[in-house]
């Protein structure tokens, strides 16, 4: 049996102050030294291609003993990403080796590990991890659990920070392919090398959080104030306050405030997102240590959809005939069409009426300090 993975909460992870040089010499050092780089993607058969071709990393992170090298953020027609190196621990299985992957920016201001990608002339998609069995007007659907993709939120603003530090931002429609592994049209799931660490995390039923089931749900559909954590699971916004960061988001109209803040029993992490006009919350995380070598956790946790609907969700019609509305935000509370993003609607309808948001602007916003709370390594 998988032993049981330790829980820690620390503070947010930094750039390393390695000068972009340093970084790229002691990456080459690694690979020099035996690491193998290991890409799942077309680069696979010649991997030092990658850092022929300049996807050579010049910012150094780490959280968990978890090393990520990454390079100068880049732009496809689709997202914007950057090619990233993680690290595992050199007593991980299989040795020291350096796992080429694709970091990308989702609509939600989350940073996402892309688990495997599909493109041909009828699709055009980034897989978004593990899946699950939804159950719906009677019938079983299986569906991808995109946060299984989520970055940790401990490295969340590093990543968003490196992000914005190169002067120029490149296109590139070849990174996706050489780094990613390319799936058939019709495969959701992703691939072992994804889906196999998560498998043997959840072989311990201790380290399933709330045993594997919902933390927060409502009791009633579309009704935004019938929401209910499980006992423990709620944001502990009086003493779990764990720090504070900025980004800015065109889509968003402004300056982002990034709240983390812990749950009560402090097996949980949430981040709270508050724009100029929005606020809402990132998939919650487990405080888990264990990291795959995608650089995200190997336990998540379950949450209803709806307490997660970013600020302007997809909301629009597919060109059928007649014409289906596609929506994630709940029926009834979508509101004006983004004019950045024609695909995106406003859902602050439903958000603001979620009794966590108005609780979050009560004692959060309302009542923000000038410096952001610090946080503590304790175990959870």
């Amino acid at each position: 049996m998988q032993p049981v993975i330790p829980r820690r909460i620390v503070p947010c992870a930094r750039p390393s102050p390695l000068a972009p040089e340093q970084v790229r010499r002691e990456f080459r050092r690694l690979c020099g030294d035996g690491a193998r780089l290991r890409p799942a993607g077309e680069a696979r058969s010649d991997p030092r291609r990658l850092l022929a071709l300049g996807y050579t990393p010049r910012y150094k992170l780490e959280l968990f003993g978890v090393r990520y090298y990454l390079a100068d953020v880049r732009q496809n027609r689709d997202i914007r990403f950057l090619v990233a190196y993680v690290v595992p621990p050199a007593d991980s299985p299989g040795g020291e080796a350096a796992y080429p992957r694709l970091f990308y920016k989702d609509g939600s201001l989350l940073w996402r590990s892309a688990s495997h990608f599909a493109r041909s002339e009828q699709e055009n998609w980034i897989g978004k991890g593990d899946v699950r069995i939804v159950k719906e007007g009677g019938k079983r659907f299986i569906e991808s659990a995109e946060h299984t993709t989520d970055l940790p939120l401990e490295i969340q603003d590093a990543v968003e920070s490196v992000s914005r530090r190169a002067l120029r931002v490149r296109c590139d429609e070849a990174a996706l392919a050489l780094v990613v592994r390319r799936a058939g049209d019709g495969r959701l799931a992703a691939f072992r090398d994804f889906t196999e660490p998560r498998r043997r995390a959840r072989s311990n039923p201790r380290n399933r959080i709330h045993g594997g089931r919902s933390i927060a749900r409502f009791t009633r559909r579309h009704d935004p104030a019938s929401l209910r954590f499980a006992p423990g699971f709620e944001p502990d916004f009086a003493r779990g306050r764990l720090e504070i960061s900025h980004s800015t988001s065109r889509l968003y109209g402004g300056r982002i405030a990034r709240h983390r803040i812990a749950s009560k029993n402090r097996e949980v992490q949430y981040l709270f997102f508050a724009g100029p006009r929005h606020v809402w919350i990132g998939y919650p995380q487990a405080t888990t240590t264990e990291l795959s070598s995608y650089g995200v956790r190997t336990v998540d946790v379950t949450v209803d959809d709806d307490l997660v609907v970013p600020g302007m969700e997809y909301h629009y019609f597919e060109y059928e005939d007649p014409p289906v509305l596609m929506s994630q935000i709940p029926e009834g509370f979508a509101g004006a069409v983004s004019p950045v993003d024609p695909w995106r609607a406003d859902a602050s309808a439903w958000l603001e009426r979620l009794p966590v948001v108005q609780e979050f602007r009560r004692k959060v916003l309302a009542r923000q300090r000038l410096r952001p709370a610090r946080a503590r390594a304790t175990p959870a």
